[in-house]
């Protein structure tokens, strides 16, 4: 159940990776709240399609589009926030929410540079292409929520290049923040530890699920929706004077002061 925050009614967001998970619930509580949203994607387009419908029901009012391509590629990138010029004739909010994660661990020896290079182009060079168009678009009081993870903070064996992506998310976010603040541009991650999504459900079965929930305080795993709120709450009023933060939703499984 998607729980309508304050202060976020009518403005224009562009959430990538909005088709599924985090994306998706985020996609969900701005409608909800009675913003107008966009949904990039990359492959997901029938799932992108129905998160448009459910935005669509729950604020008629509102602008809601989606449209796919590969953010980690200039001209994908580029088409993306050109048809959020097209819909929406401006930019309020941007949630660089789009990446992936290996399931399988590769320890370094092993780690192929193909890999890290996919890993790093699709985590962190969408999120510089994106935040570059969003701030080229974004006037005074605008939001930029970037999605982060636990393991930019711990590191996580076997998953070197997830970690380097995320850990330099962290530090982008806070170059961009300073960059950003004297034009009144608030610019913020969130770092998940454990979510329940489709991503992450593999790891979460069986022995290394139970391992994973009991190394969280609060004994459960993350919904999609506990996340989305935190990314919406940044993206509104309430925080107007938060940046540069990188907020943690993991249930008390990592603990940064």
């Amino acid at each position: 159940m998607s729980r309508a925050l304050p202060g976020l009614a009518g403005r224009r967001v562009l959430v990538t990776g909005g088709s599924r998970g985090i994306g998706r619930a985020t996609v969900r509580v701005l409608a909800a709240s009675g913003a107008s949203v966009g949904i990039g994607y990359h492959r997901a387009a029938e799932e992108a399609r129905r998160a448009v419908e459910e935005a669509r029901d729950l604020a008629p009012d509102g602008v809601h589009w989606c449209a796919g391509g590969d953010l980690a590629e200039p001209a994908g990138c580029r088409a993306l926030f050109e048809r959020a010029d097209a819909e929406f004739g401006g930019l309020d909010g941007f949630v660089g929410n789009a990446g992936i994660w290996n399931v399988e661990a590769r320890p370094i020896e092993t780690l192929g540079a193909e890999e890290w290079s996919r890993m790093l182009e699709t985590n962190l060079t969408s999120i510089y292409a994106g935040t570059r168009e969003a701030a080229r678009r974004m006037g005074a009081d605008s939001r930029i929520v970037l999605v982060s993870s636990t393991a930019a903070q711990r590191g996580e064996a076997g998953h070197s290049h997830y970690a380097a992506s995320k850990g330099a998310i962290n530090s982008f976010c806070k170059s961009i923040a300073t960059e950003l603040g004297p034009r009144s541009i608030n610019v913020n991650a969130v770092a998940p530890g454990w979510v329940a999504t489709d991503m992450a459900a593999p790891a979460l079965q069986g022995d290394a699920g139970r391992a994973a929930l009991a190394l969280i305080p609060l004994g459960r795993v993350a919904t999609a929706d506990d996340i989305a709120g935190p990314i919406c709450f940044l993206l509104s009023d309430a925080a107007r004077h938060i940046t540069g933060e990188i907020l943690n939703v993991n249930g008390g499984s990592v603990l940064c002061g």
